[in-house]
């Protein structure tokens, strides 16, 4: 069926419609868009360590069951000045009243006293394993633990899922590590060799040196700690990126699931428009609405 434009368009000058200015693009979100809300707050929080950084927030969702669960890292430059689990809140709280439980980690940073290698990665395994201690006690269902990590974060959960392939001499080795189905990385940096090699990544070049010390310090810095040196993983991987994240340069996304999926396993990359770092990790976005997606999706296989 053929439709009319209305006479009133038609009498437009000729151009006007194409002249029309479109409204401006609304901005990215910066950190202060996200902190300075009110802040939710977790239902319980344990200690897998004598450090008070060694803690995790639980968040539990209302009514009885074994709750889906999500194991949850916060980013911030693996650095605790910068971000704590807290940053990760909203999303946490977001899940909670989904239906979704989340165990939200922290761990100590590479400007914290024992951080850096091997600390931050024991502490994240620690922390990680402590979910299958506490299982029974807050009602959780442990059969397809979800790991989602931001930033730094990002990292940390891909390593968590890769700790059953760490070399056997590595002071991070762990017998009986928590079994990970799914990670879903939002604006990661798995690969420490490339961040490292690229001064354009939000975190800076240096950082990577004090996670996993210099070069020269052990025979090969990246064997236990990048992510690329464990792979395949044997777990799916979803990766989430902003096409105008200013933090985190796209391509370190795009080359880790390359090399992941030439080792054989599933990742995939998805970018969203319009969305920078922030984003990632504020409920109300489009690029938090397709990673609940893929949890929600995960949980269910």
């Amino acid at each position: 069926m053929i439709r009319l434009l209305p006479l009133a368009l038609l009498l437009l000058p000729a151009g006007t419609m194409a002249d029309t200015p479109r409204p401006p693009e609304p901005p990215l979100l910066t950190w202060p868009d996200l902190t300075g809300r009110a802040q939710p707050k977790p239902d319980a929080t344990i200690a897998y360590g004598t450090d008070a950084l060694q803690q995790v927030d639980v968040w539990l969702p209302a009514g009885a069951g074994r709750h889906p669960v999500v194991l949850m890292v916060h980013g911030g430059c693996w650095t605790t000045s910068i971000a704590d689990r807290s940053l990760m809140n909203w999303i946490a709280d977001d899940l909670r009243k989904s239906g979704i439980a989340v165990w939200n980690i922290e761990y100590r940073g590479v400007d914290r006293p024992g951080g850096g290698y091997p600390g931050t990665f024991l502490d994240a395994g620690a922390a990680a394993d402590a979910l299958t201690a506490n299982a029974a006690r807050f009602h959780l269902d442990t059969t397809h633990v979800v790991a989602v990590g931001h930033s730094a974060g990002g990292h940390l959960a891909l390593w968590l899922a890769g700790r059953s392939r760490l070399p056997k001499d590595s002071p991070l080795h762990s017998a009986h590590p928590i079994t990970i189905r799914h990670v879903i990385s939002l604006g990661g940096l798995p690969d420490l060799e490339a961040t490292a090699a690229s001064p354009d990544n939000g975190c800076g070049t240096e950082i990577v040196a004090q996670l996993v010390g210099k070069p020269g310090t052990r025979a090969d810095v990246y064997a236990d700690t990048s992510v690329p040196r464990l792979l395949p993983l044997g777990v799916a991987q979803d990766l989430v990126n902003g096409r105008a994240d200013a933090i985190i340069p796209l391509r370190l996304g795009t080359a880790y699931v390359d090399q992941a999926r030439a080792k054989g396993d599933r990742a995939a990359l998805h970018i969203v428009e319009r969305t920078g770092h922030v984003e990632l990790i504020a409920p109300e976005t489009a690029a938090w609405a397709q990673a609940k997606a893929l949890i929600r999706s995960a949980l269910a296989q």
